[in-house]
């Protein structure tokens, strides 16, 4: 006999329960049988909430056990919970469906709630399907099919470092699957850095998206062409009801899976300004002028925000923004600030990391035209201004470091700083800057939150002190200054009375 097609296995049992099968019920299980008759074994399932993919999945799982009783499959959720619930709803299959009755075990001995065991030809150590949470161990096990079910939660999802911990734990996987194994996500993106994103986010080191290769199937509450994709239970009166009292990211995320947090942070990338222009330096009369975008820059702000840092906390951090003539900030560029082991500093063993450090700083400020940085004294920071001196004498470059010890409140410096700036639309900020840590750190940005600010800091530094229009101290070769400085000078007239 014909073994029954997985559509045709989903309408009997909805036959059962006295339930019609959902048009977009027949589209996921038709996209999940046709990847699996066709050898395609990585898939990604992302559908609105509420949409009955789960049931669906479970149903999946209950279908391939009923065409090979001897494959084991693994189910892994956010956590433990999550994970039995579908393995109870399979199991619930396997007793009731009537195409399964052959796979109930005469003695239920291996018959629980988190793992089960059919009747099999085959003597395996592992089950016909088992329950983890993500934080599980799953060392030693084996299984032929890895059903990931909503992975990706908000606690699980909200910072950098719970992101990087939650794609370590996944790839766990690759030691369960077999070489013919086969992974199934299931789920909604909880973050614009979701495992789920089609694209890789350079910003934040990615080169691939995590699941790169996956086959995909999406399906939004709403059509491209505005229809519902569930009208009998979610009708478009229905819709715009649950948009009206939901927050418009949630609605998003959930229901539309768009890339983005569900919660907003306070500090929204959307509202910084882009630009891909160089600094443009020109000379003439005897003055520097410098500019950006047609802008004339009349000021700068430099901020080095100091310290040895480690693999997940703060590290250092200079960064520096223009103010135009039209009052306008331009955050031109920003670093983190590296150094390595004296030990193993082959060509100067005798650079400390923070000689290291500051020559970095006088680098990038001569490499910018800054008249003068602000230093943060706080912590390691006191003893760093005079290194600082040292490293832009060596280099020829004049400049004035301020040292400045910080007593505000981190989270308060930041608020006040992007706040107004950003609401007005007055910030810009270079490309480049684009591909380093500072936009990721905006977008998760929290002011109770416990995520990497440094990035956020340095910035928040340039623009809340005051522009710097000091002249240049220390100077050995005579520079021409690009702010537009007046100085008083001797003309000799050769004029005879």
């Amino acid at each position: 006999m014909a073994l029954a097609r997985f559509a045709e296995f989903v309408w009997i049992w909805d036959q059962m329960l006295g339930l019609g099968l959902p048009a977009h019920h027949r589209k996921m299980a038709d996209w999940l049988e046709e990847c699996w008759e066709n050898g395609k074994r990585e898939m990604l399932l992302m559908a609105f909430r509420n949409s009955g993919k789960s049931t669906l999945v479970g149903l999946f799982c209950g279908w391939l056990l009923y065409r090979d009783a001897d494959l084991r499959i693994l189910v892994l959720a956010a956590d433990l919970d999550l994970a039995k619930k579908m393995v109870r709803n399979v199991k619930r299959v396997v007793e009731r469906h009537p195409l399964m009755a052959s796979l109930l075990p005469e003695k239920l001995t291996d018959w629980g709630s988190e793992r089960f065991t059919v009747a099999r030809a085959a003597v395996l150590r592992d089950p016909s399907m088992q329950a983890v949470g993500i934080g599980g161990n799953i060392t030693g096990s084996r299984a032929d099919i890895v059903i990931c079910d909503d992975v990706e939660v908000p606690k699980n999802s909200d910072t950098a470092h719970k992101r990087s911990e939650l794609r370590e734990k996944l790839s766990e996987i690759a030691y369960v699957l077999g070489p013919t194994g086969a992974q199934l996500y299931v789920g909604t993106p909880h973050s614009y850095y979701s495992i789920y994103a089609k694209e890789a986010r350079a910003e934040v080191g990615e080169v691939a998206p995590f699941l790169a290769g996956f086959s995909r199937f999406e399906l939004p509450i709403v059509n491209k062409d505005g229809t519902s994709n569930w009208p009998e239970r979610f009708d478009i009166a229905a819709i715009t009801a649950m948009r009206a009292r939901t927050p418009e990211r949630k609605f998003q995320s959930q229901m539309m899976l768009e890339m983005m947090a569900p919660v907003a942070g306070i500090l929204d990338p959307a509202k910084l300004r882009f630009y891909d222009g160089a600094a443009e330096i020109t000379q003439g009369n005897g003055r520097m002028t410098l500019r950006i975008g047609g802008r004339t820059m009349v000021a700068s702000a430099c901020h080095f925000d100091p310290s040895f840092g480690s693999l997940r906390g703060d590290g250092a951090v200079v960064a520096c923004v223009y103010i135009c003539d039209q009052g306008e900030y331009w955050l031109q560029d920003m670093a983190w600030l590296r150094a390595s082991d004296p030990a193993t500093n082959g060509d100067m063993p005798w650079r400390d990391e923070a000689s290291q450090l500051c020559a970095q700083v006088a680098d990038f400020m001569a490499r910018h035209h800054l008249p003068s940085v602000r230093v943060e004294t706080n912590g390691i920071g006191r003893f760093l201004p005079n290194i600082l001196r040292r490293e832009l004498k060596s280099i020829g470059w004049a400049a004035s470091v301020v040292e400045h010890y910080e007593t505000t409140n981190k989270a308060t410096r930041i608020e006040d700083a992007f706040g107004a700036v950003m609401g007005a639309g007055l910030l810009h900020v270079h490309e480049g800057v684009r591909r380093t840590p500072f936009v990721g750190q905006m977008r998760d940005w929290h002011p109770d939150g416990n995520g990497l600010d440094d990035g956020l800091d340095a910035v928040a530094g340039c623009i809340l002190h005051d522009p710097v229009r000091l002249p240049r101290v220390d100077m050995p070769i005579k520079r021409a200054d690009w702010r537009g400085k007046s100085e008083i000078f001797r003309a000799e007239s050769q004029f005879n009375p």
